[in-house]
Parts: C-alpha cells; structure tokens; sequence
C-alpha cells in the first residue's frame, strides 16, 4: 500500500519509523504477555513507559528540574477551562492575547470564571498577524499573559515568546510543541494536545512551574468547588497517573519523542521545519496567483494557508492534489482556500510534491 503525503492540521501525520513499531505492541509489550492496551496503567511495565515519556519531553525541550510533566485527557480545549479553575479565583485576573479560534476560546472560557481580559485581537483583520512588541499592556492586577504560540486554523505563529511584562507566560503549544527550541523557564504553564507533534489524539502534556503548582493547591483550597479530576495536585501527585489515562496514546508519545532525538533534537527538526516552510513560501510568495493568508512577519511554519483565485479552482486542485497523492489540504471552512499542514512528521520530499504539483496546477490553470 502506498502512503499518501499527509497535510493534515490534525489529528496529523505520524513518523513513518513510529508507525513500524506499534503493531507488535498491541499483542505482547515488554514481556507481559498481554498488548500494552491491555496491561494496568500502574504496572512496572507502563509506569516504565509514562517515565520514560516524561524524562524525553523533558530532555527534548530542556525543562527545569522542579517543574513538573504530566500527560492528562481532555486535550488542550479541557485546559481551557482547567488552568483557570487551578491559577485564578473567582477575583483574580489575567490577560489573553487573542489570535485565532483556539485564543479566542480560551478567552471565552476564562471569563466565565475569573476577571480575564483580551488586550490584543487580530480578529477585525482576519487573524492575520500576531502582535509586536509594544502593541499591548498587561495589567499590573494580572497574574499571567496567556498566548497560542501557532494558530493551525489561520496559519500564524509566534516567532517568540511574547513579552509578560514581568508576569509568567501560560501557553497554549499544541500546534508547534516540540518543532524548535522554545524557553521552557519563562512560562509558567505549557499545555498541548499531543496530535499534532507529538503522537496521537487523547493525550494533552501538561507542564507546570512550582509557582503554577503551588499557585493550583492554594486557589483550588479557595475556591472550594473545584472537582477533584480538574485539579492539577492530584495528577503531580501520582505522575500524572491519578486515573486511567490513555495508555496506547502515552506509548505512541514516548515512540514519538525518541524519534525527535533520533533526528538530532529540536535544533535538527527545527532546522528542516524551516526548510520546509521556506520552500512552500517561496512558491506562494513567485506569483500573484496564489495568497497568502497570513501578514509575511506572522507565517507559521506549521500550517500554511492560502487561497486561489476562485473557488472552482481551489475544488479543481484539492481534487487534483488528491489523485497525486497530496492529501487533507482542504482550508477550515471559516477561512477556506488551501491549508498545507508541515508538522514534524511530513517530510521535505512530501513539501517538494507539493511544490512542484502547485507550479504544475498554475501553468495549466493560470
């Protein structure tokens, strides 16, 4: 069977070298005579494999002894409204910068629940930028400035992290975690949902500072109505193995991040991201037939959006794309057009293809 180059926004491609390994261990993992589905989540033998997780997530970013990781459920949209419920009282607040649907959401659900604000929108554009430095304020009253660092819907990303003004970043990372090199010790939480780069969907990793976690215990012993699943003490507690957690997800996880360091750690994969990104650029950017969505100094590595010139032609080359190959590159449908998703897992050859399949479709259509 021939795979098909995958430009997903998620859930996304997987490495191919990953994929080889995980049919054994869905009948007999690690000499327990059963499949790593079906073995307790507090046996040696998967506390082994969540460990060993933990430890690569930690290496690969170069996160702070004393913080703590932990792989929970829910995904990044549950955090939302987790985060909140563990960092702010009912008479708290903090800031939001808000750059795409995901932002926006997030904004949504802090306000039910604290004094949140949004002090920068993109929206009123189209979200197509980010903010420069100096665009905003942070409330002196806020304890936190929470930002998306890659915006998969509207293909805009952070070129770094943005400015706290003395308060700890909390960042929403599910799109670009583990794709470059980011400064783990300025936040003070990170959360993404593992389906982009990371592994499968149902697994969200979850990194908190001891300012975050000490921060949770007291506001969840304030505030008095936090469930005991949504608190995050718990979890730091048991290493994130309070309940059941999705086991087979944690697994492909772990096979995913020694993939990571196979390559070279976050320099390497950074650098042929880059590369990438570069190559599809510059054939966006040859002629006046395609456009861009995103403002030039706010594309995303990770998810590139565009549009043609009418809507029969973008039918016409997703259709096209699709006979070669060239596959899940349909636009979300608030935005429409093209959205080609080059997460980790999609190599330069399938960027090639791709390149070269649009340089074909523009000399027979422009």
């Amino acid at each position: 069977m021939a795979r098909a180059h995958n430009f997903s926004a998620g859930p996304a491609a997987l490495p191919t070298a990953v994929l080889e390994q995980l049919p054994d261990a869905l009948l007999e993992f690690g000499g327990t005579g059963a499949g790593i589905m079906e073995i307790s989540h507090r046996s040696k033998a998967f506390s082994a494999v969540n460990a060993r997780a933990q430890e690569r997530l930690r290496r690969i970013l170069g996160i702070p002894a004393d913080y703590t990781v932990m792989f929970l459920q829910g995904g990044a949209t549950q955090q939302f409204a987790q985060l909140v419920l563990n960092l702010l009282g009912r008479d708290d607040a903090a800031d939001y910068l808000e750059t795409g649907n995901w932002s926006k959401k997030a904004i949504g659900d802090a306000k039910r629940m604290a004094r949140c604000e949004n002090r920068w929108s993109s929206a009123e554009e189209g979200f197509r930028s980010v903010p420069r430095p100096g665009e905003y304020t942070v409330r002196d009253e806020a304890l936190f400035l929470h930002y998306t660092t890659n915006n998969t819907v509207y293909g805009t990303q952070y070129s770094e992290a943005p400015d706290g003004q003395g308060k700890p970043l909390v960042a929403d990372m599910s799109s670009d975690i583990c794709s470059r090199p980011v400064d783990v010790s300025r936040h003070g939480l990170i959360y993404a949902g593992a389906q982009k780069n990371l592994g499968p969907s149902g697994v969200t990793a979850v990194i908190l500072s001891p300012w975050a976690l000490d921060r949770s215990q007291q506001v969840v012993a304030q505030r008095g109505d936090v469930p005991t699943c949504l608190q995050y003490a718990p979890y730091a507690k048991k290493d994130g193995l309070y309940n059941t957690p999705n086991t087979w997800g944690i697994h492909v996880l772990d096979l995913v991040l020694g993939w990571i360091e196979d390559q070279g750690g976050l320099e390497a994969v950074a650098a042929v991201n880059t590369r990438k990104a570069d190559k599809l650029y510059a054939e966006l950017d040859r002629t006046g037939f395609w456009t861009g969505h995103a403002r030039p100094d706010s594309r995303s590595q990770m998810n590139v959006t565009f549009t043609l010139p009418s809507e029969e032609l973008t039918k016409a080359f997703i259709e096209e794309a699709e006979a070669q190959g060239l596959t899940a590159l349909k636009g979300y449908r608030s935005v429409g057009g093209i959205r080609a998703s080059l997460y980790n897992a999609v190599s330069e050859q399938a960027v090639d293809d791709l390149v070269a399949f649009m340089g074909d479709f523009e000399g027979r259509h422009g």
